[in-house]
C-alpha cells in the first residue's frame, strides 16, 4: 500500500505518523555548534552525561519521575531501538508479554525478537479505547512477564485517565509484572485531559520502564533520539544491549537533545495547539460523511474512525480511499484485530490538506454508497 502510494500522482497523505512541523530553530543551531565544535566522535552507550542530567531534570518536573542520570537512564536511537532493548533486556524465551490491540505495530516484533509469546488485551471503542483493567486481569497469567501500556495512543489518540492506571498499577503489583509505559506523545493531549506517567505512581517506579522520544515533542523524528528510565538493574542491561546494537546514540542529535530540553518550550505549545486546532476539524468533517462514525481522540496526532457501516474491510477500503479518492489512510487492522472496522488517519500535515483530503474521502464514500446502491437495484 504504501509503495502504490509513492507512485500516485496528486496524493494526499493522511497516514504520517510524524510531525509536519520543521525542527524548532534553537535545536538545529545547536546542531550545527555541535559539528562546528567537533562533536563528531563516539559517546557513552548509556547517552552523554549531559543530556541525561537534562533528562532526570525534566523527568522530575514534567513527570514526578526521580531518576539517576548515573544508573537509571539510557539514550537510544529513537524509541523504536528503546522498546526493542527493553524487550531483549526484561524477557527470556516462554515468558508472556501483553500488548494492547490495537496498538502501534512495532510492539509484536520486539517482543517476539525476544522469543516471548505475545497476548493481546484488545482497547475497544465502548472503552475509549483505553485499556480495561478487568479484561487485562483475566489474560494474567504465570508466564506472564510483562505489561505494555501506551498513553497517548497510538492509533487511537485515547488517553488514560489515572483511575485506571492506578488499577493497572495494583495488578502489576499483585502479579509481579514489568509495565512498559510507552509515553511519546505526553505533550499532545487536549480538552482538558492530563497526562499521567505510570512510574510516577506509588510503587510503581521499581517496576516501571517508561520509553520517551524527542520524535514526536519536538519534531525531530529524523533525529533518532529517545530514551528510556527504569530500575538500575534493567537499565545496565540495556546499555551492554545498546553497546552491541548500535554503539550509542548519535552524537550530534544528543548536543541538539540537550537544547531541546533546556530551550524554550513555546514551540512545544504551539504544536499542540495547532493539532488542536486540526482534531476539531478533523472530527468535524468526518462526522459529516454518511457511514462514519468517530470517537473524540484526547491526545496523539491522530483519529481513528469507525467504517464498519461500509461494505468494504478496513484494507479494502483504505484502497477505495487511495484508487478513487487520491488520499492515503491506514487500515485499522495494521494494528491487530481489534482495529479491523476502523482506519486511522494522521493530522500531523496541513489544513489545507486535511480540508482537501477528507474533501476527497467523502467523495469516495458517496461514490461507494452509490455503486453499493447501483449494485442492489441490479440484483432485483
Amino acid at each position: 500500500m504504501f509503495e502504490k502510494a509513492q507512485k500516485t500522482l496528486g496524493l494526499i497523505r493522511l497516514e504520517l505518523g510524524e510531525p509536519d512541523f520543521e525542527t524548532p530553530s534553537h535545536i538545529k543551531d545547536a546542531a550545527k555548534r555541535a559539528l562546528d565544535n567537533g562533536l563528531t566522535h563516539y559517546t557513552s552507550s548509556q547517552g552523554m552525561p549531559e543530556l541525561r542530567n537534562e533528562l532526570a531534570r525534566k523527568l522530575e518536573h514534567d513527570n514526578g519521575i526521580t531518576a539517576s542520570p548515573d544508573s537509571q537512564i539510557v539514550v537510544t536511537a529513537g524509541a523504536c531501538c528503546a522498546v526493542n532493548l527493553a524487550m531483549l533486556a526484561l524477557v527470556n524465551p516462554g515468558d508472556e508479554v501483553l500488548l494492547p490491540d490495537p496498538a502501534w505495530p512495532h510492539y509484536e516484533p520486539c517482543a517476539r525478537l525476544a522469543e516471548a509469546s505475545v497476548v493481546h488485551y484488545p482497547m475497544r471503542e465502548e472503552d475509549g479505547f483505553a485499556p480495561n483493567p478487568e479484561i487485562i486481569q483475566k489474560l494474567i497469567a504465570p508466564k506472564t512477564r510483562v505489561l505494555l501500556v501506551n498513553s497517548p495512543n497510538n492509533p487511537t489518540g485515547s488517553v488514560t485517565d489515572l483511575s485506571a492506571l492506578k488499577e493497572i498499577a495494583n495488578l502489576a503489583e499483585q502479579h509481579d509484572l514489568i509495565v512498559i509505559s510507552d509515553e511519546v506523545y505526553e505533550k499532545f493531549v487536549y480538552d482538558g485531559a492530563a497526562h499521567h506517567s505510570f512510574a510516577a505512581i506509588s510503587g510503581m517506579q521499581d517496576r516501571t520502564l517508561t520509553i520517551n522520544a524527542f520524535s514526536k515533542t519536538y519534531a525531530m523524528t529524523g533525529w533518532r533520539l529517545g530514551y528510556a528510565v527504569g530500575p538500575p538493574d534493567v537499565i545496565s542491561e540495556m546499555v551492554k544491549l545498546n553497546l552491541y546494537a548500535n554503539t550509542c546514540a548519535n552524537s550530534i542529535s544528543q548536543a541538539a537533545g540537550i537544547a531541546a530540553i533546556r530551550g524554550p518550550q513555546d514551540c512545544v505549545a504551539e504544536m499542540a495547539q495547532e493539532y488542536d486546532r486540526r482534531r476539531r476539524y478533523v472530527l468535524e468533517r468526518l462526522r459529516q460523511i454518511p457511514g462514519i462514525s468517530c470517537t473524540e481522540p484526547k491526545g496523539a496526532f491522530y483519529v481513528f474512525p469507525n467504517i464498519s457501516n461500509l461494505p468494504l474491510s478496513s484494507f479494502d477500503c483504505c484502497m477505495h480511499l487511495l484508487e478513487k479518492g487520491r488520499v492515503s489512510t491506514v487500515p485499522g487492522n495494521s494494528f491487530g484485530k481489534e482495529g479491523e472496522g476502523y482506519l486511522r488517519i494522521s493530522y500531523a500535515t496541513s489544513m489545507t490538506n486535511l480540508r482537501e483530503g477528507l474533501e476527497r474521502v467523502a467523495n469516495a464514500i458517496v461514490e461507494l454508497d452509490e455503486k453499493a446502491r447501483g449494485e442492489g437495484d441490479s440484483g432485483r
